[in-house]
């Protein structure tokens, strides 16, 4: 009985040394960065609908999970076409120049199965910054397709000014320096 109960734990023991580290493409047609800033004395929000990317989970330690993930800056929607133009202008996103802005983790935290903290460089508009992100993993399943699927979402809130834009130094700024970010992310698992 004794050397069951050895080998059971061996067993254990040895799946847990070696816990397999899943890849989750991210899905850019279910996946979105949600943003919102001030605007006069209310807010407004948009959204980039172009999230790629990849994260590697540990689901039995999230310690051991890594992420990197590019929002194209043009997918920018705010329900208004006009809005949208103006906002990938030179003076705002300047989406020419700067059409890419990525997320490259360095450490996650977990502080539970399914809540974390991941830190990393985060490159907007030229600029870097190590950022640390409040995550939640929302779950694992089955899809419609034979494949299997993972959720994810983060938020933070990041400062316009730490990465180089400076309309709310003008006179008369109509627009805040703090962006709030909503990510909503939908993995398939690599096959």
């Amino acid at each position: 009985m004794k050397k069951l109960l050895l080998a059971l734990s061996l067993v254990g023991f040895t799946s847990a040394v070696f816990a397999e580290v899943e890849q989750y493409n991210i899905d850019n047609k279910h996946s979105f960065a949600n943003v919102s800033i001030r605007h006069l004395v209310a807010k407004t929000s948009g959204s980039f609908s172009d999230v790629t990317g990849v994260i590697n989970i540990d689901r039995d330690n999230l310690d051991n999970s890594s992420v990197n993930a590019t929002i194209k800056v043009a997918s920018i929607n705010t329900s208004l076409a006009k809005r949208d133009a103006h906002i990938k202008k030179p003076e705002f996103l300047d989406a020419v120049n700067f059409g890419e802005i990525t997320f490259v983790s360095k450490k996650i935290e977990a502080k539970s199965a399914t809540k974390g903290l991941m830190t990393g460089d985060f490159t907007m508009h030229g600029v870097t910054k190590t950022i640390t992100l409040p995550f939640t993993v929302l779950g694992f399943g089955p899809d419609s397709w034979g494949g299997q699927r993972s959720g994810f979402e983060a938020t933070t809130v990041i400062k316009a000014s730490d990465y180089g834009f400076a309309w709310m130094k003008k006179a008369n700024a109509s627009i805040g320096d703090d962006i709030a970010v909503t990510l909503l992310i939908e993995g398939i698992k690599a096959k």
